[in-house]
């Protein structure tokens, strides 16, 4: 069976280039958090929007680790004891990390709100700085704001590989990302409130943060629970079933001894695992027919990693069913 690879030889070559960069960013995301997280958490002080900051920027550190591990792993061709490889590494990446943002972001709601039902009021003191007594505040801001430039940009192009690579993992970090530039916002917003006497505007900078960490967990939690649990593969947005599985089903019914087909996918997390059942009436196909199918399906697109064409006297119901769907 040499013809069924793993990643990345399967890969082509400008797909591989992709997943270079993206690790590439991955690792940039990385040496950028480790300062960031460290400067966060000196200037912290009292005030919830900031704590709230160093959650988040701690929290960001999990989605590149998950894909730099999963995609590490992907790369280990299958054998006897992993049968179909590696690539649920990533939806177990996407879930690890969803599960976290959704109850740290959960935690952040809980603690702010609770401190604005309790009327906690926050003050931010004076510190010294070269010599000179500053409001922290000022400090918060300047360090939240400089942290908080490099993930748009970084953002951007995450975004852009996990369209390319059709990387759930990625898809979850690029979702982080963009949610960096809201918190820097935010926690801003909450510091200069308590600057101007608006003690209430830091909690509610928090819960904002929370909230926003909590969509992304729950977003990507779904998404990773579906395709671990085998669902017909859908798009990244859940919302309809994977375009790729109606060519395949194109595919087999315009070859001549077809008379019916459908798919039968799982989304691996980057690629799909295809099931492909052909209904040949009046037509008994060989082994080399088979293969050649199986080999048109593969050059369709690299995301059909790892397909079976099974022969059978007539569609499973079950892939007939629209409701299931």
């Amino acid at each position: 069976m040499s013809h069924l690879r793993d990643t990345p030889e399967n890969m082509p070559e400008d797909i591989e280039r992709t997943s270079r960069k993206a690790i590439w960013v991955e690792w940039a995301s990385i040496g950028y958090l480790i300062p960031s997280v460290a400067l966060t958490a000196l200037v912290a002080g009292q005030s919830d929007a900031m704590r709230a900051a160093w959650v988040e920027d701690a929290l960001t550190f999990l989605p590149p680790i998950a894909f730099l591990i999963a995609t590490r792993l992907i790369r280990h061709k299958r054998n006897a004891r992993f049968p179909y490889g590696h690539h649920r590494a990533v939806g177990i990446g996407q879930l690890v990390s969803a599960t976290a943002l959704l109850a740290m972001g959960a935690l952040l709601i809980f603690d702010s709100a609770r401190g604005v039902l309790a009327g906690e009021r926050t003050a931010i003191g004076i510190m010294v700085l070269f010599g000179h007594d500053i409001w922290a505040g000022w400090v918060m801001i300047v360090v939240v704001s400089l942290f908080g430039i490099p993930p748009v940009v970084l953002a951007r192009y995450k975004l852009r590989y996990a369209e390319v690579l059709n990387n759930k993992a990625l898809y979850a970090d690029a979702d982080m990302s963009k949610a960096d530039w809201m918190t820097a916002v935010s926690t801003s917003i909450g510091v200069l409130g308590i600057g101007l006497g608006l003690w209430w505007t830091d909690p509610l900078a928090a819960i904002f943060v929370g909230v926003s960490i909590a969509g992304d967990g729950y977003r990507n939690l779904r998404s990773a629970i579906t395709g671990l649990t085998d669902i017909q593969a859908l798009t990244h947005d859940s919302e309809e079933v994977n375009p790729l599985i109606e060519r395949i089903e194109s595919c087999a019914t315009d070859t001549p001894w077809v008379t019916d087909a459908a798919v039968r996918a799982r989304d691996l997390g980057q690629v799909l695992h295809i099931e492909l059942f052909v209904v040949a009436e009046g037509h008994t196909p060989t082994a080399e027919d088979l293969e050649d199918l199986r080999d048109r399906v593969r050059d369709l697109d690299w995301k059909a990693h790892d397909i079976s064409v099974v022969l059978v006297t007539e569609v499973p119901d079950h892939l007939l069913d629209e409701a299931a769907s």
